[in-house]
């Protein structure tokens, strides 16, 4: 029996995540799964996101392995994948999403709002930037790049605090090292934050495989995040753009809202839409998820959210 093969970067985090991809997909299936390291140039450079051209970086690598065929799928942070389809690719599946939230990492078991004037915050996120700025003028913001555990031993050293997600704190059991997670109505986070992406190629046909896709996807995640992302798409803004945006669903109404900031935080624009999601198909729902993502897109053109942010770049 050949065993699948999943793709993923080195890191501890993205090691973790392909870790709890690998074992569910083991009991999905009953077959053997094993892991495939693949290196990407976001993990060789020590420059900005920002300049390397933003978090899908560290997608384009990965994808070119799956093409080649030297894996059968990949995981993936679904903040960090580019909204636009890859030829030959499709999103297999998107697992039950875990916390969306940032969380505030800070020395002395300080809060936000608790640290001193001045202080030193990390972040290598241009909207987590903004929002910082909007929130505490007064902050030293400082662009950071590291794997977790090197971002967090800068905290009590030359940082006072860094900003990180609470979804990979938990995968890699550092939760613990949050001192604040910042609720999401006042706090969007990236569209996507929290979520996996199983990515396969179109032409993906292997029974077990598909099996084991189907176990893990989760329809409310992927109608939540498809709304998210839906947004980011209709800006034509790239995964690093300073956008936050939240969908839930309640009682049978996806409401979603997103907020558009200007890069120094000074000014923001806010919108916000719901949808019934009739029962029926997931293809149907998608639609629904389609038609308020437009209308929130809609509002935030019309309000003025391409003079305020950089948008209509590429991924």
């Amino acid at each position: 029996m050949t065993a699948l093969r999943i793709g993923t970067r080195g890191s501890a985090l993205a090691v973790a995540q392909s870790t709890l991809v690998k074992d569910r997909l083991a009991q999905a299936t009953g077959q053997e799964v094993e892991l495939v390291t693949v290196t990407s140039e976001g993990d060789r450079s020590t420059e900005s996101l920002a300049t390397l051209g933003g978090t899908g970086v560290f997608a384009s690598a990965l994808r070119e392995a799956l093409l080649r065929d030297e894996c059968d799928l990949l995981v993936h942070s679904l903040k960090d994948l580019p909204t636009a389809a890859h030829p030959g690719l499709e999103l297999g599946a998107i697992p039950a999403r875990a916390d969306a939230r940032d969380a505030i990492c800070a020395r002395d078991g300080l809060t936000l709002d608790q640290l001193p004037d001045g202080a030193r915050v990390g972040t290598g996120s241009p909207r987590r930037v903004a929002q910082l700025r909007a929130r505490r003028q007064d902050l030293d913001v400082v662009d950071i790049r590291g794997n977790v555990d090197t971002r967090l031993r800068r905290v009590g050293d030359d940082l006072d605090a860094v900003l990180l997600s609470a979804a990979g704190l938990g995968r890699l059991g550092r939760l613990d090292a949050a001192t604040e997670l910042l609720g999401l109505g006042f706090w969007p986070s990236a569209p996507g934050q929290g979520a996996l992406a199983l990515e396969t190629r179109e032409d993906a046909s292997d029974p077990a495989l598909l099996r084991g896709l189907r176990a893990l996807d989760h329809r409310e995640t992927r109608l939540v995040v498809t709304a998210e992302r839906e947004v980011l798409a209709g800006l034509e803004a790239g995964c690093a753009a300073p956008i936050g945006a939240t969908a839930v669903v309640d009682a049978g109404l996806l409401l979603l809202s997103a907020t558009v900031y200007s890069p120094d935080g000074t000014a923001r624009l806010t919108a916000s839409h719901g949808v019934t999601l009739e029962q029926g198909s997931l293809a149907s729902q998608l639609s629904d998820v389609h038609d308020v993502a437009s209308r929130v897109v809609a509002e935030l053109l019309a309000t003025g959210a391409a003079e305020l942010a950089p948008l209509g770049g590429t991924e």
